[in-house]
């Protein structure tokens, strides 16, 4: 997502790299484990903070979908396909 995200010009490998480093190191010191066992969640919140930065989406609105996405992931059977249509 974050290449995408570059590809079309709505942020630099630079401000990326920036972004999930920041999200690591507040994380690491909130006392995180340093196990790899949360990356997904920084570069999530690596991702929110960019987007809400540069006015492509407010926190709001991108909370209230990851939290749609785990409804619907939650709720999904192995091997379909995730709607989050039906979780918003």
């Amino acid at each position: 997502m974050a290449t995408v995200l570059q590809q079309q010009g709505l942020m630099t490998s630079g401000e990326w790299s920036s972004a999930l480093g920041a999200a690591i190191e507040r994380a690491r010191l909130a006392g995180d484990p340093v196990d790899g066992s949360t990356y997904y969640e920084h570069v999530l919140t690596a991702l929110e903070t960019v987007l809400n930065g540069k006015g492509v989406a407010d926190l709001a609105e991108l909370r209230a979908r990851r939290d749609a996405w785990a409804r619907a992931y939650s709720a999904t059977p192995h091997g379909q396909p995730v709607e989050i249509d039906r979780f918003r």
